[in-house]
């Protein structure tokens, strides 16, 4: 397998400032591994024999909203143009992915891998138990979910955010087997696929509302109620957007729709900006209450 080279602003900087032979970590900061780069008048020769020109570090490290790879002798964008967008990977520890000018995972208060742990231990998945992420994205939540002992069903619906996360060495571990399955679909329909019960936990972070408000219906939180094994939990990351500017509560709304699709226990959770819910031990239909 060819071995891929991460650089970022920061290691195109620390190049163009060193001289002779320096050992950085090229991973993304995945691991605490270090490779050996030369470097020469023209440029920095990877360990593959790869040159990078001295131009092109200079380009890369002006950049600081940009992930690039060393690959088969060149040096590529990990980005993608899409008939639906711009996908690329921004160089954040761990990276997250910003399709349009926008950033799937919160940056500023907290990291993606400290912003993912917070939705997870909302629900605490368990060993032997099946969870449900209904929106991949990096695979950050089903990665993590997968290190507590649980199998993952992940759906992603989008294609270049799939080939944006087998770049990315962060979100490896979804592709070498194991406990974390991928599917490609529209969650909206694949969860209709699901048997009742199926889950024991279902961790659901979708889109904007703007971008995908019928994973907001009360139609397809009927559909999560369902799929949960009685007892089940639920976590929702909704955000505050507009709460600020607007005084709308998204939350308010969601949490009003999960209560009559037959959940119970519903309420914020701060740190996560998210809701949490349940589905009843003795559990009827979805709408009743227990």
């Amino acid at each position: 397998m060819e071995e891929i080279y991460y650089i970022t602003f920061r290691e195109a900087r620390m190049l163009l400032a060193s001289r002779g032979k320096v050992k950085l970590n090229l991973d993304l900061r995945k691991t605490n591994r270090t490779w050996e780069v030369e470097i020469r008048e023209e440029g920095a020769v990877f360990p593959d024999g790869t040159l990078v020109e001295r131009d092109v570090l200079e380009k890369i490290a002006k950049d600081d909203g940009t992930v690039y790879f060393v690959s088969n002798g060149g040096v590529y964008k990990a980005a993608i143009a899409g008939k639906s967008g711009f996908y690329k990977l921004v160089p954040t520890i761990p990276p997250t992915i910003e399709i349009n000018g926008i950033r799937m995972h919160r940056t500023k208060e907290v990291n993606p891998l400290q912003d993912t742990r917070n939705k997870v231990n909302t629900v605490m998945p368990k060993e032997g138990e099946t969870v449900l992420d209904t929106c991949m994205g990096l695979g950050y939540t089903a990665i993590e979910a997968s290190k507590r002992g649980a199998y993952v069903i992940t759906i992603e619906k989008d294609p270049n955010v799939i080939e944006i996360a087998r770049i990315n060495p962060w979100s490896r571990e979804m592709f070498t087997g194991g406990k974390v399955q991928v599917i490609q679909g529209d969650a909206f329909e694949v969860i209709k696929k699901f048997n009742d019960g199926s889950f024991d936990v279902v961790i659901h972070d979708p889109p904007r509302f703007s971008l995908a408000g019928e994973l907001y219906s009360e139609e397809f939180y009927r559909e999560l109620f369902r799929i949960l094994r009685p007892g089940g939990r639920l976590f929702h990351y909704v955000g505050n957007p507009g709460k600020k500017y607007r005084r709308k509560d998204l939350q308010k709304g969601v949490m009003e729709r999960l209560r009559r699709a037959g959940f119970v226990g519903v309420r914020r959770v701060e740190e996560a900006l998210g809701v949490v819910a349940r589905k009843p031990e003795k559990a009827g239909k979805a709408g009743q209450r227990d």
